[in-house]
């Protein structure tokens, strides 16, 4: 443990109890680093950033450097950013801070991880426990909610969302807002089912995924207007579920629109709730 002597930590940079610094490392004098971080070998940490404790960067990764954004100025602060705790960043992922045009600071939460290739744009929101698959990239100003599973080589345009415990298939080319609990996939991105698998895993039981399925029909799968189809589950028994609440809020406070779901067929009437199981899917999640 301690500084690799072929490392280089520029004087003002404040490392924490027990911070692994291996060789040929950079680290830029506003960085912030966590007890028992390790950064492994050949990586960049520069910017205004902090980074959480025990996590793991791996070779080439660069972390806090200057957002690929046209608008800056060479006298512009330094970016910032802020990581948490217990993330796993593998070899050549780029994650770059703020700017001033966008929220000012890229956050990225606790127990994430981002594999061989991603890359996180400036002004991005990242939650916890989420994945990155190799090639995986959120443009800037995008917010990746917790546990969501980007899949290999996805795209998430500039401001676009992705909800909670969402799953995005490999190759998708996100530019509407993925809902929570959803599987999207495709070019561009469509709706194909629940992501009941990932549900599973995270301790949801049969009734909480039944819910979420039956709420998903309401919304995507069903005759008349997005307004419309919310103002029904809003007056349902359904929205005094926290569940059906988020869902329905992500929905409602869409900017760019929702992922639309791959079948437009609209079988039931707008006033008939009782729809059948036919209309979406068991999804399954990797990872």
């Amino acid at each position: 443990m301690g500084i690799h002597p072929t490392a280089i930590v520029e004087p003002g940079a404040e490392l924490g109890p027990d911070v692994d610094i291996g060789p040929y490392c950079t680290v830029g004098p506003r960085v912030r680093i966590g007890a028992r971080t390790r950064l492994v070998a050949h990586v960049v940490v520069d910017g205004d950033t902090v980074i959480g404790e025990d996590c793991e960067l791996y070779p080439f990764c660069v972390i806090g450097t200057t957002p690929q954004d046209k608008k800056l100025k060479a006298d512009t602060p330094a970016a910032k950013l802020r990581i948490g705790s217990h993330n796993k960043i593998r070899e050549h992922v780029t994650i770059h801070g703020g700017t001033p045009f966008g929220g000012g600071t890229t956050t990225v939460g606790d127990h994430n991880m981002l594999l061989v290739g991603a890359h996180i744009g400036h002004d991005a929101t990242v939650g916890s426990h989420v994945v990155f698959t190799n090639g995986a990239m959120a443009a800037g100003h995008t917010v990746i909610g917790d546990r969501a599973i980007l899949g290999a080589m996805v795209g998430i345009h500039q401001f676009a969302r992705v909800g909670k415990l969402a799953m995005i298939g490999a190759g998708a080319m996100v530019s509407h807002d993925a809902p929570p609990f959803a599987m999207v996939q495709g070019d561009r991105a469509k709706l194909v089912a629940v992501n009941v698998v990932g549900l599973h895993r995270n301790g949801f039981t049969a009734e909480q995924k039944a819910l979420v399925k039956r709420v998903f029909r309401l919304l995507f799968w069903r005759a008349g207007t997005l307004h419309q189809r919310l103002e029904f589950v809003r007056c349902s028994s359904l929205h005094k579920d926290p569940i059906c609440r988020e869902i329905v809020d992500f929905v409602a406070e869409s900017r760019r629109g929702v992922c639309s779901p791959r079948s437009q067929l609209r079988s039931h009437s707008a006033g008939d709730e009782s729809l059948g199981e036919g209309a979406i899917g068991d999804g399954a999640a990797s990872l």
